[in-house]
């Protein structure tokens, strides 16, 4: 298809229009998105004829007190968050090329890589380049991918699971996530000798929410070898409640193995000498294959694929 014949630019396509789709999506309701936009409920009423018309489609299903997308409306909102998504991006880099900066880029990450990998990689573009901005978000891996389909991040390091939507989405797996099992320093369990899941089955744990993959598997892990789970224990993924409680308590938490080497690093808990068989699915780095990365994201993906050869000997293609 010639770049000049694209159905966008036969139906005349407006950006409003794409403005209306969202506010519709979050609004609910015809009046108050066309308030957001500071237009009239005729005006609001006649873009969204126009674009169904051309669509020969109806994206929205009209009901007695507001409007509710159609499949075919939510498949367009989607498009069209991203197409604002990208207008704003491409602004941003222009305003911080006039002004001297290199640009944004915008990374998230789940908690292990967010510690042994991010702070390594975001330190050797800062030093090479110190007006790129980077923004950071450690979180998880289904909200990360949310925010990468709205365009808010340009790069991830976190999970992909059979539940999730890999259409337009590059995969390069990096290393499986061992797990292991931290105290508090002096705790009485690290003084036993051959240590195993008999030994702390009865002790206190702090584990991931139920219905979590690592909270499965961790209860597995003691079936397995025979014994029924651990029932004395509090469900949390935060880590400062985490480590605070272990501090002051005699708890047991099962994490990461990286997270539990840094905290262990900075004397705040122990790593038991315990054998944990159960571990995390791997993680790796997840791009958009619909968008093309802006200068700067490519600079941070040159760092991340040189600093997990250093950290996982993985060695990934650069582009």
């Amino acid at each position: 298809m010639s770049t000049y014949n694209h159905w966008f630019i036969r139906a005349r396509l407006k950006t409003r229009q794409l403005l209306l789709l969202v506010a519709l999506a979050e609004e609910g309701n015809i009046h108050r998105a066309a308030q957001v936009l500071s237009m009239t409920q005729p005006a609001a009423s006649k873009l969204l004829k126009d674009l169904e018309d051309v669509l020969e489609v109806s994206l929205f299903e009209r009901l007695p007190r507001g409007m509710r997308p159609t499949w075919y409306g939510e498949t367009m909102i989607r498009h069209a968050r991203m197409a604002l998504a990208s207008l704003n991006q491409a602004h941003d880099e222009l305003t911080a090329l006039k002004t001297g900066h290199f640009g944004h880029v915008g990374i998230g990450a789940i908690t292990s890589p967010g510690l042994a990998l991010l702070p390594s990689a975001v330190a050797v573009v800062k030093q090479e380049h110190p007006s790129l901005r980077i923004s950071l978000d450690i979180e998880t891996s289904p909200v990360l991918l949310e925010r990468l389909e709205q365009g808010k991040l340009d790069i991830l390091v976190a999970r992909l699971f059979a539940e999730h939507d890999k259409t337009n989405l590059r995969y390069e797996p990096l290393i499986e996530e061992p797990v292991c099992a931290m105290a508090r320093p002096g705790h009485p369990l690290l003084g036993v000798p051959g240590l195993t899941l008999r030994d702390v089955v009865a002790a206190p744990w702090i584990v991931p929410p139920a219905g979590s993959v690592l909270r499965h598997r961790f209860e597995l892990m003691f079936r397995e070898d025979g014994l029924a789970p651990p029932i004395d224990v509090v469900e949390s993924s935060a880590l400062l409640f985490i480590t605070r409680m272990l501090q002051q308590s005699d708890m047991v938490a099962v994490v990461a193995a990286d997270v539990a080497r840094y905290y262990a690093a900075h004397g705040i808990v122990s790593v038991l000498p315990l054998d944990m068989p159960c571990h995390m699915d791997a993680f790796g780095i997840i791009t958009r294959t619909d968008r093309l990365p802006s200068p700067a994201a490519k600079v941070m993906m040159k760092a991340l694929k040189t600093a997990s050869l250093t950290l996982y000997g993985r060695r990934l293609e650069m582009d």
